[in-house]
């Protein structure tokens, strides 16, 4: 960490010795259970002090950090101070989008991987946003709170329960936010259906299930830059749910994950992971790279989830073979059920009041239960984009939380808990689909964590 300065070699110092004092209490039980001491202080409901401009450092400006730099320009109250990306190009992009918007006083970093050292180095950096390759996302984010930097990371969080516990330590070490940006949270249909549920519609919460159904084959032909130049890899390396949290993260802030129940224990089974070779024999020369792996990631995996509740979350993943995009987003209750892709839903008490026939006309549910949140920002959300808006939704509630002095939506331990679902996943494949016990990251606090209330209605 030479590119440090004085002030934050001296803040990461003195949280790195905190972690040290502290790491003989992590060991016993740290892969799955309770770690017998807290690295420091809870940061479930962290509120820091209000900031009247958020200065945004960006690490990756590629395939999905580029809209980041249109979002935060867009924002009130956020500023683009600097940016890092190894790669000139997109590099030179993203340059030219903040002078089209009047920022020509931003830094830019693109000197080799660990250029972004540089960044963290700056002390007009209040948040550092990561949209890198999965294998950076742990180290970045670490290092950005040691630099006394608000970490904001994409999905997932990270890749090993470690790597987890190691982030959730460091957060409450620092007291800094470490969210894993988790944007179908955002989704208008997402938000509408947490706003049923927490009107009590469906009823007691039973059962959800959850996905990311999404063909992206096509990305095997990036080769040299982009995401499927390092995604396709881990189809070598991994067989499980490399990719849980889209659809996850929704249905965990329905039933109150980390905040009233828990995940307890997950098993997993992955099908015959056929399409990737016969994808790479269809498109590519016989010589050519793909056809020279060994695809291992069953083409379609299903995890249960039982919650320390009893509740039940299917949880499956698939973007190899040939069929319509779907997340799933289905919710159970005693009461009824709403589902996604195509929306639908039915209730034993309201609505037509028969359970037995789905409705799908959706525009009365909006009219009642469009969340707040949207009510008040999706118009705008949808002029600036990013997946129907949730992107832009997401950055906005972001920088309000930090202006206004507000909890995040989203924290550490649930960026952790989603996360965990892939090497779970995999070790219970490997393992017969026998369970795997989800770590408490949250030691506890979960039991009187305050669920996440309908925000935005002010």
């Amino acid at each position: 960490m030479s590119g440090f300065n004085r002030r934050s070699f001296l803040k990461a110092s003195m949280a790195t010795a905190a972690l040290g004092a502290l790491a003989s209490c992590a060991q016993a039980g740290s892969s799955t259970g309770i770690t017998t001491k807290p690295k420091g202080k809870s940061v479930m409901g962290l509120v820091v002090p209000k900031m009247n401009e958020v200065r945004v450092g960006l690490i990756g400006v590629g395939e999905r950090g580029t809209g980041y730099v249109d979002h935060f320009n867009k924002i009130e109250g956020a500023r683009i101070t600097a940016i890092c990306d190894p790669d000139s190009l997109v590099l030179d992009r993203a340059r030219k989008k903040l002078a089209d918007y009047g920022n020509t006083t931003a830094a830019f970093y693109s000197n080799g991987d660990y250029a972004y050292r540089e960044l963290l180095n700056r002390q007009d950096v209040d948040i550092v946003v990561i949209a890198t390759p999965w294998k950076w996302h742990h180290p970045m984010a670490k290092e950005a709170m040691l630099a006394g930097k608000h970490a904001f990371v994409e999905v997932p969080m990270a890749l090993t329960l470690e790597e987890m516990w190691d982030l959730v330590d460091t957060a409450e070490a620092t007291q800094l936010n470490c969210m894993m940006m988790e944007n179908v949270n955002y989704g208008r249909d997402e938000l509408m259906v947490l706003n049923m549920v927490r009107q009590g519609l469906f009823g007691d919460l039973l059962h959800a299930e959850a996905a990311y159904i999404h063909e992206l084959r096509w990305q095997m032909k990036e080769m040299d830059r982009k995401t499927g130049s390092w995604r396709t890899l881990y189809h070598t390396q991994l067989n499980g749910n490399m990719y849980p949290t889209h659809g996850l993260g929704p249905v965990a802030q329905y039933m109150n994950i980390n905040r009233g129940d828990r995940f307890d224990y997950l098993s997993s089974v992955s099908s015959p992971a056929l399409g990737r070779a016969a994808y790479a024999k269809r498109e590519f020369p016989a010589d050519h790279p793909r056809n020279k792996l060994k695809y291992i990631h069953g083409d379609i995996n299903t995890s249960v989830i039982k919650t320390v509740q009893g509740r039940t979350i299917m949880i499956q993943h698939d973007t190899t073979t040939p069929r319509p995009y779907s997340r799933h987003n289905l919710i159970q209750g005693t009461n009824g059920v709403f589902a996604g892709f195509p929306n639908r839903i039915a209730l034993e008490n309201g609505g037509s009041g028969n359970f037995h026939e789905w409705d799908t006309n959706m525009e009365p549910w909006y009219d009642k239960y469009d969340h707040p949140l949207w009510v008040r920002m999706g118009k705008e959300a949808e002029r600036n984009g990013g997946h129907g808006g949730m992107d832009f939704l997401m950055c906005w509630r972001m920088i309000y939380c930090l202006r206004n002095g507000e909890a995040l939506d989203q924290d550490v331990y649930d960026g952790a808990a989603w996360s965990a679902v892939l090497p779970l996943s995999v070790a219970s494949v490997s393992d017969r689909s026998n369970s795997k016990d989800f770590p408490d990251f949250t030691r506890g606090a979960w039991q009187n964590g305050t669920p996440l209330g309908i925000v935005g209605k002010s």
